[in-house]
């Protein structure tokens, strides 16, 4: 029923707004596998001591929308550059791995890093920003609060992190408090999440089919972080982290939407295989 009253409400919005502000019609969500994530200690996933002496296997998704008005990327995932290891590399916490790029990815569905329209990135840790450099040439939507801390002193400072994205502070950009409709019509919107980073944001996709689809972002790690509530003890801020995950559940029990953590294999292994997707 709830996929049918959308399929519907996109079609009157089509005849008496006209097909380019179709809220779902026409829009497209494609799944990228940006890497692989051994989490070799979950402790730091959970301050109070819940994941305590679990390790974890995750993924790394990052999400193309193609729209009638553009396409915009969502997160770009672990460094390109670990392709090239055939094993992977080692980091404190964790063992990292890579099998094929974005620009592997994008050729499958036809398309180049000169067919992004627009980047935006969920928070700038290094398994989200890995890439965003690549895509200088193209419209950069962020949080206001993200851009202050990815170009603060103390990010500079750390020069293997903000050389992934330090090209970015030239490029073109568009900047939002709260809220942003990427496309002006709704099937788009990020939504401002902050707590894991200042200006960490989710991303909400209206499909026709499938209906709304929220993007977590690193609201949640776990399908277990989303069940227990748990606050990472790197988040930059636990009481913001709280009311995000309220103001993220609410929205979802709002929408009926499909949520979609961003690191859970078994969300995103569920979601079409390139060249497929979801609409």
């Amino acid at each position: 029923m709830k996929k049918s009253f959308l399929a519907a409400s996109a079609l009157i919005s089509a005849i008496f707004l006209g097909s380019a502000d179709a809220t779902a019609a026409d829009v497209k969500l494609y799944t990228l596998d940006c890497g692989d994530i051994h989490m070799k200690d979950l402790a730091i996933f959970a301050k109070d001591g819940e994941f305590n002496g679990r390790d974890n296997q995750a993924g790394d998704a990052c999400f193309v929308v193609k729209h009638p008005k553009g396409t915009l990327l969502w997160d770009t995932g672990l460094p390109k550059a670990i392709k090239d290891l055939p094993e992977g590399m080692s980091v404190p916490g964790f063992h990292i791995s890579l099998k094929k790029t974005i620009q592997d990815q994008l050729a499958e569905i036809g398309m180049s890093e000169k067919d992004i329209d627009y980047v935006s990135i969920s928070h700038s840790h290094f398994d989200h920003a890995g890439n965003l450099n690549d895509f200088a040439g193209s419209k950069w939507i962020v949080h206001e609060n993200e851009y202050a801390h990815m170009f603060s002193d103390a990010m500079r400072a750390q020069a293997q992190t903000f050389s992934a994205y330090d090209k970015m502070e030239n490029a073109e950009k568009i900047t939002f408090t709260g809220d942003h409709d990427v496309f002006g019509d709704g099937s788009v919107t990020i939504l401002s999440m902050p707590g894991h980073t200042p200006g960490h944001t989710t991303l909400l996709v209206n499909l026709e089919k499938e209906g709304p689809v929220l993007l977590t972002g690193d609201l949640y790690h776990l399908t277990d972080s989303r069940k227990l509530r748990t606050v990472p003890t790197f988040n930059t801020n636990a009481d913001d982290t709280l009311k995000s995950m309220d103001a993220f559940e609410a929205k979802a029990k709002e929408l009926g939407a499909r949520v979609v953590i961003q690191h859970e294999k078994k969300d995103t292994g569920a979601l079409p295989k390139l060249p497929g997707y979801l609409d």
